[in-house]
């Protein structure tokens, strides 16, 4: 068994869609970034490619490709899942991730983003936890400058 860590962060700004765990969510602003800049799926993919020491998914999906630009982040996702799957990794036992937002609120979107990464990765939608938080004002979060999420995953060979 092994344990990842991710973590992604992205500016928000005017004319994009705001796109976490795949799901659209109503908001003036949105993440920029060269795919669609989800940085919750983008969190969650680190932790699986770093938990089979697969690198990073600036290695995998360099922002330099055009072929990334505008990319569906559950698309990658399900790319990710096939190299772990090339090195023996079958098993994604679970993923616990957090949201770090000012705003918008999370809570209305957390269980379609699950499913939308259950059905992803292929497991159990009770196998994924989304949470969300503010930094209560405090830092570029806090001053809604970005949003930031963070992911832990527990993976086997079986």
């Amino acid at each position: 068994m092994r344990i990842g860590n991710g973590y992604d962060v992205h500016r928000l700004v005017t004319g994009r869609k705001l796109i976490l765990g795949g799901v659209e969510i109503e908001f003036e602003k949105g993440l920029d970034g060269h795919s669609d800049a989800d940085v919750l799926t983008h969190a969650i993919m680190d932790a699986l490619l770093g938990a089979a020491t697969l690198g990073d998914i600036g290695q995998h999906f360099p922002p330099s490709d055009e072929k990334y630009k505008n990319a569906d982040s559950i698309e990658l996702l399900k790319e990710v899942v096939s190299l772990l799957k090339t090195v023996g990794y079958t098993e994604i036992i679970n993923i616990d991730s957090t949201v770090i937002a000012e705003k918008p609120k999370m809570v209305p979107y957390i269980n379609e983003m699950r499913k939308n990464i259950s059905d992803a990765i292929g497991i159990e939608i009770n196998q994924i936890n989304i949470k969300a938080t503010t930094t209560e004002k405090l830092g570029f979060t806090g001053r809604e400058e970005g949003i930031a999420a963070l992911a832990v995953c527990l993976i086997s060979k079986s």
